[in-house]
């Protein structure tokens, strides 16, 4: 690709757009990059490319002649297959299809950057192919649109960028915005990287990004989106979940956690409730009788294991922690433990049904760590849930614990069959993961 810029300052042109990714692409021969000099195409000594307008006006437009010659010049020493565009205000929206269009069925573009009030119309008639324009606001000069242009359109010529996918899958590319992206470290002020691009499941991160991108789109950019056709179910599919998610309750108060008290009972009760409710509804028999009631959380509170996880100061959710030994754990079936080393086990933990999908069960989760480490100096968590309680087991899953085996729970006269999981923390986990 061989790009000619008709400028009368390529200094600062060739400034921009000679170092970096479009630079080394150079340097390897893929691209051709020239800022020319419309003055040096002058007929007067004085090398003047402009003229007062005819019937008056503001300031001065730019001659047909010192750009005609430049032009014939450059493409004298370029192929036919080219295209020759005018920066202007007046032009049709460069956007990524343009983009794309250029990249596909040109091999020589020259970008003609005006100044002051523009150019003699009789050049645009006589020489332009197609005008573009960035956008309805103006510049002092077409150079900032031509640089634009150029990087836009020379990232998409093969051998520019490493592979393909560095831009198929960036904002625009399919009608659709990119999705969030993050780097070290996993913690920064608080904030953590989500869990799932962590966690080395692939797909799960592929499906996570496609639902970013549809989710960013449709609330930046409406009008985007209204063009946009689901590829396919997975795209209908995930459309329908950010609906959902749409309707439930946004995070947007100080979230927290501290040792429940007796003034939390009330609350925690009626959390317990819409478990039990939750829980009987999908067929779980797991909190179907008294268990558990005031008297066992007053325990968990008095042994400093009971915490409430708050949203705006209203408790959201509740866990216990508690480092006493599970001697059911010892008996583990059809698998094994990590390792023989201290542990703490996560109990009744339950968030209110207005909290659900919400983001608060990920959120406690990373609560729950911070306390195994921070509140206890324990770097493993073991757990247990019902063999049928499949969004507990999938919360679990999705934050990091690994399945065990099978553990027996004495909750008379109810199903005791539960499956064990396990989190083994990193120091990098520990700090900040919950505040």
């Amino acid at each position: 690709m061989r790009i000619d810029i008709l400028t009368l300052f390529p200094d600062a042109v060739e400034a921009s757009l000679k170092i970096s990714i479009l630079g080394r692409a150079e340097k390897k021969g893929i691209l051709d990059i020239h800022a020319v000099q419309i003055r040096d195409y002058t007929e007067n000594k004085q090398q003047q490319v402009d003229d007062y307008p005819y019937g008056g006006g503001w300031g001065c437009v730019m001659m047909a002649q010192p750009l005609k010659s430049c032009l014939d010049d450059v493409c004298a020493k370029a192929g036919e297959k080219r295209r020759v565009i005018y920066m202007s205000p007046q032009g049709k929206t460069f956007d990524q299809s343009c983009a794309r269009r250029l990249a596909a069925d040109y091999d020589h573009l020259v970008l003609v950057c005006g100044h002051y009030e523009g150019v003699d119309e009789r050049f645009i008639e006589e020489c332009v192919d197609e005008e573009i324009s960035l956008g309805d606001f103006v510049l002092t000069g077409g150079e900032i649109a031509a640089m634009a242009v150029t990087d836009a359109v020379c990232r998409l010529i093969p051998g520019v960028l490493a592979n393909e996918e560095c831009f198929t899958g960036e904002s625009h590319w399919d009608g659709l915005l990119e999705y969030p992206q993050y780097t070290r470290p996993e913690v920064w002020e608080g904030r953590a990287v989500p869990e799932v691009l962590i966690n080395g499941d692939h797909a799960k991160v592929e499906l996570w990004r496609r639902k970013k991108q549809l989710e960013r789109t449709m609330n930046k950019r409406p009008d985007m989106f209204e063009k946009f056709t689901p590829a396919d179910d997975t795209d209908r599919k995930l459309l329908e979940e950010i609906k959902k998610d749409a309707s439930r309750i946004k995070l947007t108060e100080k979230l927290d956690y501290r040792p429940a008290t007796l003034d939390d009972m009330p609350d925690i009760m009626r959390i317990v409730e819409d478990a039990r409710r939750s829980l009987k509804r999908f067929h779980v028999d797991q909190w179907q009788g008294e268990y558990p009631n005031e008297q066992v959380f007053l325990a968990d509170m008095a042994r400093g294991e009971c915490f409430a996880v708050t949203h705006g100061g209203e408790v959201a959710a509740v866990f216990v922690l508690s480092t006493l030994e599970q001697e059911n754990y010892a008996k583990i079936t059809d698998g094994k433990w990590t390792a023989d080393m201290p542990y703490c086990v996560l109990h009744r933990s339950a968030v209110s049904a207005k909290y659900r999908g919400s983001g608060m069960s990920e959120f406690m989760m990373k609560c729950v760590e911070r306390q195994a480490a921070e509140g206890f100096g324990l770097r493993c968590i073991r757990v247990d849930t019902h063999r049928k309680n499949k969004a507990m087991q999938r919360l679990l899953r999705e934050s990091g614990y690994r399945y065990r085996g099978n553990v027996l729970i004495d909750e008379a006269g109810h199903d005791p069959a539960r499956q064990a999981y396990e989190k083994i923390l990193k120091i990098k986990n520990i700090a900040g993961g919950c505040k």
